[in-house]
Parts: structure tokens; sequence; C-alpha cells
């Protein structure tokens, strides 16, 4: 399944870049599940970010590995790619992209995920979307709202 978001932010793309760090992240955790950062190296390519999930009666782990990186003139990306899931997925890949977009920049989400069938590939689908929705005010709350 994939899920694409955009979000304007009135940033530029080099600042947005800048704010990718381990404060936003946090930030952009959602209320449920608790997240616990246990490892944040960074956006460039080899970089891990390790966190663990708390739903209340169990923890999961969720490791991913920045597995390419690119900044060019409009434009930088990065893309994570989970090593170590959490048991209801069996894949997982998000690319982040900050774009140039006239006096703005478009922050955008494309993340790809499969858990373990179709069916549930579906049912998840709602949930992971509003997961990703949540940021939308927050990143237009730290890098302005056009």
């Amino acid at each position: 399944m994939r899920i694409i978001i955009e979000t304007k932010v009135s940033s530029n793309v080099e600042e947005v870049f800048k704010g990718f760090n381990e404060s936003l992240f946090l930030k952009l955790a959602p209320p449920f599940p608790l997240v616990k950062l246990k490892q944040f190296d960074g956006c460039h390519k080899g970089d891990t970010v390790h966190i663990e999930l708390s739903f209340v009666l169990f923890k999961q782990q969720w490791k991913s590995l920045i597995i390419n990186f690119s900044k060019q003139e409009n434009e930088i990306y990065f893309i994570d790619k989970g090593i170590e899931l959490p048991f209801f997925l069996k894949y997982w890949v998000h690319k982040h992209s900050i774009v140039k977009h006239n006096c703005a920049t478009i922050i955008i989400d494309d993340i790809e995920y499969k858990t373990f069938n179709v069916v549930t590939d579906i049912l998840f689908y709602p949930l992971m979307y509003l997961q990703f929705a949540y940021r939308k005010p927050i990143y237009q709350k730290v890098f302005g709202k056009i």
C-alpha cells in the first residue's frame, strides 16, 4: 500500500531539512502508540533511527536505516527502510522529500508498507494515513504555514 501526504510550508528547502532533527522527530510522534526514541543518527545515508512503540500491554521495536540521500538545488530527500519492524508490518519504505515550490516548500511523506496480506494492508490504511496526516499541522507550526 502507498500513502502520499503533502504539506506546504513557508520555510525554504534548506531550513526545512536542517529542522529534520531529533526534536522534530519527537514532535511528530502521534499520541498513540507512545514512542520512545532510542537512537537518532540523522537523515543521511547510513544513519539509523530506532524507536520503541508502547501499546500499553506490550512494546515493539522499530529500526529504520537511511538507505538513500540526495541534495539538489530545489529538492532534498532521504529514504528510510524498516530493518526491524513491529509484528504487524512486513515491509516499510518512507521517502521524505523537501521540494521547492514557487516561494514555498512542500514536504512530501511518501510511504510504502506491507503487512502480511492484502486484507490487512487495506485495513491498516486508514490508521497509517491518520498517523501521517497528524504531521501536517506540526510541520506548519514548525516551518510556517502558507
